[in-house]
């Protein structure tokens, strides 16, 4: 796992660090460390290096003049160009000290650089990037100049994945913890490498999130004694007349995750359309370890009953879709529901906006509620226990926010449960494993087609 806050988390834990330390102060601690990661990035060489140092007005701009001054006392030859409001004057004071030169943007465009530090924006700012920022981001690109963003590149926001103009970052150094922008899509693709640094701030309320070495680990991989059966057996009575290609897509996210055998006991006219796409799904009732349920099932009247039947049977359910407004109050252990923000409001009596403004809370709400793990999806897909565990999934990139996603994930997670797998395992690797496939294969992908492509995914994870 690894740690994500929000700026409001990172402001409240700075805070308690200075209401600690009275009259000490943070930026020295936080400039050394983006001098270090300049200098790994530069390299050893005998040749006199040149470094721009791009400022703001700001405490980041503190972070990269002070770190600007410690580049030029080793001996780089260290540029200024001062881009918005006015530079943090002990810091601007102590660079030009050092021998660091202020430039202009017109010299900028002249000049061709081993490293640039973008240094003007930090968790604060505001989305998007002044003109003067967007020529000198280009002609670094032009020129090939790797970029080392302080804390996050400047014009992204800490807490989104989205873009509007930000600067190309080759790597990042944020301190205390990732924010958000450093791994939802496609904020992140900007960011580039993400380096944390210890600056000695403890951010006690930040949530964990799933990497893909977590995914790794946790991925169910068959030995040289497995069967069907030993790898896991899942059932999908999933679909109807009306939506049969719900059917479908949660078959084939069972199927590409790596089950032992998957069993269709939908609709007959789901189970032909089954057979033509992947016919080694076998057809009808029969022994499983899990089953899904509720994808494609339509407002119908029998849904109550369809989801008793297959509660009865004992074993792990993942509840998806229908299913969910049919749901008892209390179902068998290791089951998972896997609502989106607009069914998680409606099982718990709340406005969707509700939910939209506190995802993490409603979920964790819903899994206390339900005694069940509950699976939110959405741009950030929180995972929650009844025990009161949360943790969020790998966020993926927003191509895969569209129709017939949750059909395939709840086929996937139907595999990992049937596998053996604890529900919340199941939930963050099937979300994570669908975010990750997304984030290697950028694009407007169908659903299907991306679970075509999750076996190399997996065997790119685990092989």
């Amino acid at each position: 796992m690894t740690t994500v806050c929000t700026a409001d988390q990172m402001r409240a834990a700075e805070q308690t660090w200075f209401d600690a330390h009275p009259g000490q102060d943070l930026m020295q601690v936080a400039a050394h460390a983006v001098a270090l990661e300049a200098e790994r990035m530069l390299g050893a060489t005998s040749d006199r290096q040149r470094v721009l140092v791009m400022v703001g007005g700001g405490n980041n701009g503190g972070d990269g003049l002070f770190a600007a001054a410690e580049l030029a006392s080793s001996g780089r030859s260290v540029e200024l160009l001062s881009v918005l409001g006015i530079p943090h004057a002990e810091g601007w004071r102590a660079a030009l000290a050092a021998g660091c030169r202020q430039v202009t943007p017109t010299d900028v465009l002249r000049q061709r650089y081993d490293l640039a530090v973008d240094a003007v924006l930090g968790i604060g700012g505001r989305p998007g990037i002044p003109r003067i920022l967007m020529r000198t981001d280009e002609w670094l690109q032009r020129t090939g100049t790797p970029v080392l963003a302080v804390d996050l590149p400047s014009g992204l926001v800490a807490d989104s994945g989205q873009v509007a103009t930000a600067v190309h970052a080759a790597a990042t150094v944020t301190f205390a913890s990732r924010k958000w922008c450093h791994l939802t899509h496609p904020a992140a693709r900007r960011c580039g490498e993400v380096v944390v640094a210890d600056i000695g701030v403890d951010v006690l309320d930040a949530d964990d999130v799933t990497a893909r070495e977590d995914v790794a680990h946790l991925w169910p991989v068959p030995g040289p004694r497995s069967d069907k059966y030993s790898r896991g057996v899942v059932g999908l009575d999933t679909g109807s007349a009306q939506y049969s290609g719900a059917g479908v897509l949660g078959v084939l996210g069972a199927l590409r995750t790596g089950p032992g055998m998957v069993r269709c006991a939908g609709p007959d006219n789901v189970g032909d359309r089954v057979v033509s796409r992947t016919p080694s799904v076998v057809l009808g009732e029969g022994r499983v370890q899990a089953w899904v349920v509720g994808s494609g099932w339509g407002p119908a009247a029998e849904n109550a009953a369809r989801l008793d039947r297959r509660l009865a049977d004992g074993v792990p359910v993942v509840v998806d879709a229908d299913a969910l407004a049919v749901l008892p109050r209390r179902i068998p252990g290791n089951c998972l529901l896997t609502p989106h923000a607009g069914e998680l409001a409606r099982m718990l009596g709340v406005d969707r906006s509700e939910v939209e403004d506190d995802p993490r809370g409603h979920c964790l709400a819903g899994a206390r509620m339900f005694a069940a793990t509950v699976l939110l999806k959405g741009s950030v897909q929180w995972v929650a226990t009844p025990s009161g565990e949360v943790v969020a999934a790998l966020p993926g990139p927003a191509w895969t926010g569209q129709a017939g996603s949750g059909d395939v994930l709840a086929g996937m997670c139907g595999t990992l449960l049937a596998t053996g797998m604890e529900a919340r395992e199941a939930a963050v690797c099937a979300a994570s494993l669908q975010a990750l496939t997304a984030i290697l294969n950028p694009g407007p992908w169908s659903p299907d087609q991306l679970a075509d492509m999750f076996p190399s995914t997996i065997a790119g994870l685990v092989g």
